[in-house]
């Protein structure tokens, strides 16, 4: 199993955690929720003590520039473009995680003190914070941070913030239309009628031309 079968694995188990935003959401994918509250006012299923919260938040801005660099590379490292589907960044899901913090506050702190740690991590080793790194050295600091049986006692505080930036990418990339077209959902669809079956007209006494 590669690492995007991975991460879709962990995107299906996460819907109907709550973190289902943007599955609602209809149109353009790459748009942020500020955009769609924008162009086409309350989004559909939306009550309006809710809408007007989601408009409060999102004149809100948490992260910082830096921040959300950092957040774009770690949401491309877990879900990659691949020759199927595009990245997650694509799909919105920085947008997704700026909003998903302000949305449950109890994020902001672990997601800010990850980032931090991340950056002080890459400065002790590479002289570089994470964004500026090569993608190898992000890869190597990733690879010691991704998989928690095998993560050393002094990395958890990054184990435990890797873990909550991957379900929140994998909540805003399988709840995107990108990310629903990589799942192969295709939504309800009409079957073929092709009239009742021979056999049913047989067992009440009838014939196909009765």
């Amino acid at each position: 199993m590669n690492r995007r079968e991975s991460i879709k694995a962990i995107g299906l188990t996460t819907v109907g955690t709550g973190l289902l935003l943007e599955s609602c959401r209809q149109g353009d994918a790459n748009k942020t929720v500020e955009e769609s509250v924008q162009n086409s006012g309350k989004l559909p299923g939306v009550q309006e003590f809710e809408h007007a919260r989601n408009t409060e938040l999102n004149k809100e801005r948490f992260f910082s520039e830096h921040e959300m660099a950092s957040i774009t590379v770690l949401a491309d490292i877990i879900i990659p473009k691949d020759d199927f589907s595009e990245s997650a960044s694509k799909a919105g899901v920085p947008a997704f995680i700026e909003f998903m913090v302000k949305d449950i506050p109890d994020y902001k702190l672990p997601m800010r003190g990850g980032l931090k740690w991340l950056d002080v991590q890459c400065l002790k080793r590479f002289n570089k914070p994470f964004v500026e790194c090569s993608e190898r050295d992000q890869l190597t600091l990733i690879d010691e941070i991704a998989y928690p049986l095998k993560a050393r006692p002094e990395m958890q505080q990054g184990v435990a913030f890797f873990s909550l930036m991957r379900n929140l990418t994998a909540s805003g990339f399988f709840t995107s239309e990108i990310g629903v077209k990589d799942i192969g959902y295709v939504g309800n669809r009409p079957g073929p009628w092709d009239g009742v079956p021979e056999d049913v007209w047989r067992q009440y006494g009838f014939t196909g031309n009765d």
